[in-house]
């Protein structure tokens, strides 16, 4: 389902990070008949859906409930792992990088990430940068929760590519 309440205007903060950032496409997940997030996908010229890791860009969630920023990490890297192999080492680091990129979220609050592709991904919360990850594996396997073809929504993919 497109997301009607999605600003149509990029954040702020993204046109300070990608300034020529267009919005390619945007949906709302539901779960179990409860709405979680609006999504938007914003991309810059040249981007191609087919090689979506090859540019940057920025997915900016907007949440329509209350989630914990550990319940956020967590559920991140089980579609990390969901879609390929992760190593236990791996796995610890990125949890601990994530504990620090995502806060406790309530209804109407808005999270961010950056993808630059070759350097990792910034995160902002509400407009606020919070911790970066600076591991270019760790930010293609994340935005690959949404746009990789080994996606566990892939309604939600070809929403946000603008299909």
């Amino acid at each position: 389902m497109f997301a009607q309440t999605a600003e149509a205007n990029p954040p702020a903060e993204l046109n300070a990070a990608l300034p020529e950032a267009r919005r390619s496409g945007a949906t709302r997940l539901k779960m179990w008949g409860f709405d979680i997030y609006d999504a938007s996908l914003w991309v810059t010229p040249g981007f191609r859906a087919d090689r979506w890791a090859q540019r940057p860009l920025a997915l900016e969630l907007r949440y329509l409930r209350n989630f914990d920023g550990e319940d956020i990490a967590r559920r991140s890297l089980d579609e990390i792992r969901r879609a390929g192999p992760v190593s236990e080492t791996q796995a610890v680091q990125w949890m601990r990088e994530m504990r620090g990129a995502f806060p406790n979220v309530k209804k109407g609050d808005r999270l961010l990430g950056v993808y630059e592709p070759d350097t990792g991904v910034r995160f902002f919360h509400n407009g606020t940068a919070t911790t970066p990850i600076a591991d270019p594996q760790f930010a293609q396997r994340f935005f690959a929760i949404w746009l990789g073809a080994q996606t566990s929504e892939p309604a939600m993919r070809e929403a946000l590519l603008g299909k």
